[in-house]
């Protein structure tokens, strides 16, 4: 499995990291829609 991480081109690992970001952010979204009811900041928004 190393020497296929090896292996892979520039594009090809950018593509790889984005893919994880975007799952690591729906994943925080799908949190935030279920209403965990802690905001993500100490502060309240300013109204």
């Amino acid at each position: 499995m190393s020497e296929r991480k090896q292996d892979l081109t520039r594009e090809e690992r950018l593509a790889a990291k984005l893919r994880e970001n975007l799952r690591r952010r729906k994943a925080q979204a799908r949190a935030l829609d279920a209403g965990d009811g802690e905001p993500l900041s100490k502060e309240e928004p300013p109204r």
